[in-house]
């Protein structure tokens, strides 16, 4: 029997055993902010969607942080901004800094206060969207339950969730897997997710020391440039987060303990008595999936692309996948649209924007900031000649804010 009739075969005998767990119109497989705001999208347009996640509440990641003016706007047609704005911070300007000469090239997006009601970018950590959202689906959340398995047919799809005591069996018309980077759903596709790896880890740092004080106008998030030493530098309500580089021959013991903690600070602020609160490690990869759509099992997030955090694209392109995705699935549920043309429509737009918009920024930004001089030099002159300019600065902050992209794929038929 194939997970999706692409021939990978598995035994009967184990999933003769599953126990009937009911039904739904829609299984949202992983309920971080991507899954969570998709369940939430479908559940308020009437749909009968069950969000389902591994964990046993909603995993508390610490990687994404910034959500864009055009997510704000997503995020308040669903109801979810209003309490998210109260646990952030607005932060309107952000900096790429030159860390050998101090030169700052700063933007700021209350410049676009006449396109969006949402002129800034929120700092707030992305399991607090998560959560709120996921909250709001009351019995139609059911933790503890992994995707194992999965059989499509003519009419639906027959989900397998490993559960504490026994394997449940849901059927549903569609099933969207938003179950991450490494997503057993793809796997089960076995669909290609090529791409590459950087050949580094990311080390992250967070601590409650003012780190605005030792460096003069600091913006809530700045992007350091340096050949030897680049780092990112990003606030959220109640903590610093520094991001920087670090080899893949590293023992991940090694980056974690205190000696490398006391390294990165005093290179940073001359201080390595600093205290953290959270250190975290993971690696970096620009993939995307051959195809997100896949007849009645769709791909969206981290589970259909992967790309480096410089420029906080990744969740909020994931929010863009559901939000599209969703509006597609409730005019094939509840309008009686033909999914033979919306779902390719979605795999067709997201895809390509990932593409021409996604990975190519997010490699960009981080070729700029490691850039040596002679590399850098152009770059950021050009990039001070954009800020000189009122439509060139305002055209560039506008793609930036990930207005752009949502042009493009609506743009795609």
């Amino acid at each position: 029997m194939g997970a999706s009739g692409n021939g990978m075969e598995v035994r009967d005998v184990a999933l003769a055993r599953a126990a009937p767990a009911g039904e739904a119109d829609v299984v949202v497989a992983g309920a971080g902010p991507v899954g969570a705001v998709a369940a939430t999208a479908l559940a308020q347009a009437g749909v009968d969607v069950l969000l389902v996640e591994a964990g046993q509440t909603c995993h508390e990641d610490l990687r994404a942080s910034t959500f864009h003016p055009p997510t704000l706007e997503m995020l308040q047609a669903l109801d979810l901004l209003e309490p998210l704005l109260a646990q952030g911070l607005k932060a309107p300007v952000y900096q790429y800094r030159i860390r050998a000469t101090g030169e700052v090239l700063a933007f700021d997006l209350s410049e676009l206060a006449d396109i969006t009601p949402f002129p800034f970018r929120l700092q707030c950590e992305q399991w607090k969207l998560a959560r709120l959202a996921a909250g709001r689906l009351g019995d139609r959340v059911r933790f503890g339950r992994r995707v194992v398995h999965f059989r499509q047919d003519a009419e639906g799809v027959t989900v397998h969730l490993e559960a504490p005591t026994e394997i449940e069996e849901v059927r549903a018309k569609f099933l969207v897997a938003a179950d991450g980077a490494n997503s057993l759903i793809r796997k089960w596709l076995a669909v290609p997710f090529d791409g590459f790896t950087y050949p580094e880890k990311f080390l992250t740092l967070s601590t409650d020391r003012p780190l605005q004080a030792h460096f003069p106008d600091l913006a809530y998030v700045n992007y350091v440039s340096d050949p030897e030493w680049w780092h990112v530098l990003l606030k959220v309500p109640t903590l610093w987060r520094v991001l920087v580089a670090a080899s893949d021959d590293t023992p991940d013991s090694e980056l974690l303990a205190d000696a490398t903690k006391e390294r990165v600070f005093e290179r940073l602020i001359g201080d390595p008595t600093v205290e953290t609160r959270h250190r975290t490690i993971y690696r970096v990869h620009q993939r995307v999936a051959a195809r997100f759509d896949h007849g009645r099992v769709l791909l969206v997030g981290d589970a259909a692309h992967l790309n480096n955090p410089l420029g906080g694209l990744g969740m909020n392109s994931g929010i863009h996948d559901a939000v599209n995705l969703a509006e597609k699935l409730v005019a094939v549920l509840s309008d009686g649209a033909d999914r033979h043309e919306l779902l390719p429509r979605f795999g067709r737009q997201r895809r390509a924007v990932t593409f021409s918009f996604i990975q190519e920024q997010t490699k960009k930004n981080k070729a700029m900031i490691e850039a040596d001089e002679d590399a850098r030099r152009p770059v950021f002159a050009e990039m001070a000649e954009v800020l000189k300019d009122r439509e060139r600065r305002r055209a560039y902050m506008y793609r930036q804010a990930m207005f752009a992209s949502l042009e493009e794929a609506a743009a795609i038929s």
